[in-house]
């Protein structure tokens, strides 16, 4: 169905599978002179934006829409209801996300009214994003960092997009952090001298094994679970979506590249890092045929990336307060850069993290990170 807006520009809504690929490839278009931009797999997108490829849709439903104007696709847009988000009853909120548009401010405006005006219809009455499509997926647009490339499932936006978000009513909730650590320099002195001291005799610090992975991804989920819940937009990650993503990113997935710290014989605490699969991917225009395949592969097992990212970790909320949260983190981390640097990995992000969440951002200082990378999530207030 199409709907006219302002401007000369006509809202599609993406209801079948041309045009969904014409939603995934338009950034593609449209970033094609930005360096720095990286086409995702297509067939990927493909499926994390199916309810039948991606189990965010069994809690969740959404919609999306293309931005037309003389006949070209301008500008696209998500608009998304995630039931496990926890929301105030009397101001529900819902998302929008998957923004991607013309350097315009009427192409702007058309795709979000859009989104806001399906929400609304739905009960929504405050709006939050960009999320692409869960808070635990692709988060935040890009607002300071944008001459270096995207790491894996971190979002890449051209400088104008926040302008044009803010001018609409949109203002900032939350700025997100992305951290560059170095694994080729030496630990900071004061954390060198804490992890020398090794763990207390009840702490054993482990790392994931393959023939134990479903038990690793329970324990993953529940001490992620617990240890965010507490933070400002948690959406709880549930199994299926963990073993959905650890089937998809197998190829990426390292036994000595996911760590664990047992206290008392209990999964108190975990890292994971992962190699940079757009580092892999980057001159592959978004498709693995007809060699893609081949490339893919012979980067990821032989000739190895350079830089991997850690998307998830977490301490247990009763171990996390105090110098023992911090010991476990410690280790962990230290874990994570000394078996990525063995792998060739000479530089990990850390992200996203919170900008009031301090304990994570000095963790990630007492590794030698740097914050190299903003990104923004907005909210806006609809009218009753």
């Amino acid at each position: 169905m199409t709907t006219e807006a302002a401007g000369g520009i006509d809202i599609l809504c993406v209801t079948e599978k041309a045009q969904l690929m014409r939603f995934i490839r338009l950034p593609d278009r449209l970033l094609a002179r930005d360096p720095q931009y990286i086409p995702p797999l297509h067939s990927e997108r493909q499926a994390a934006l199916s309810p039948k490829g991606n189990p965010f849709f069994s809690h969740a439903e959404a919609a999306f829409w293309l931005a037309r104007r003389g006949g070209k696709d301008v500008g696209r847009i998500s608009a998304q209801i995630d039931r496990l988000a926890k929301s105030d009853p009397a101001a529900p909120v819902g998302n929008f996300g998957m923004l991607s548009a013309i350097d315009d401010p009427a192409v702007f405006a058309a795709l979000l009214a859009t989104a806001e005006t399906w929400l609304a219809a739905r009960g929504i009455r405050r709006v939050q994003g960009p999320f692409n499509l869960s808070i635990n997926e692709e988060t935040g647009l890009l607002v300071e960092g944008f001459d270096t490339p995207p790491m894996l499932m971190m979002p890449h936006d051209p400088p104008y997009a926040d302008s044009h978000v803010a001018a609409l009513g949109y203002s900032k909730i939350r700025d997100l952090y992305a951290y560059l650590c170095d694994t080729t320099a030496a630990l900071p002195k004061s954390s060198a001298a804490i992890v020398s001291r090794g763990l207390p005799p009840n702490v054993t610090l482990r790392h994931m094994r393959m023939a134990n992975l479903k038990q690793d991804i329970a324990s993953l989920v529940s001490i992620y679970n617990d240890a965010w819940s507490t933070h400002w937009g948690f959406v709880p990650i549930t199994e299926s979506e963990v073993d959905h993503m650890s089937k998809a990113m197998k190829p990426l997935l390292h036994e000595r590249l996911i760590w664990f710290a047992d206290v008392d014989g209990e999964p108190a605490a975990f890292g994971l890092c992962l190699p940079d699969l757009n580092a892999a991917i980057r001159d592959l225009s978004g498709s693995l045929l007809p060699f893609g395949w081949a490339k893919l592969l012979w980067r990821l097992k032989v000739s190895g990336v350079k830089t991997g990212r850690v998307p998830l970790m977490g301490v247990r909320k009763r171990h996390g307060a105090g110098m023992m949260g911090r010991l476990l983190a410690l280790h962990i981390v230290e874990a994570l850069r000394r078996e990525a640097l063995a792998k060739g990995i000479t530089a990990v992000e850390m992200s996203w993290i919170l900008e009031d969440n301090l304990p994570m951002r000095h963790l990630a200082e007492a590794i030698g990170g740097r914050p190299y990378k903003t990104y923004r999530v907005y909210e806006k207030t609809l009218a009753a």
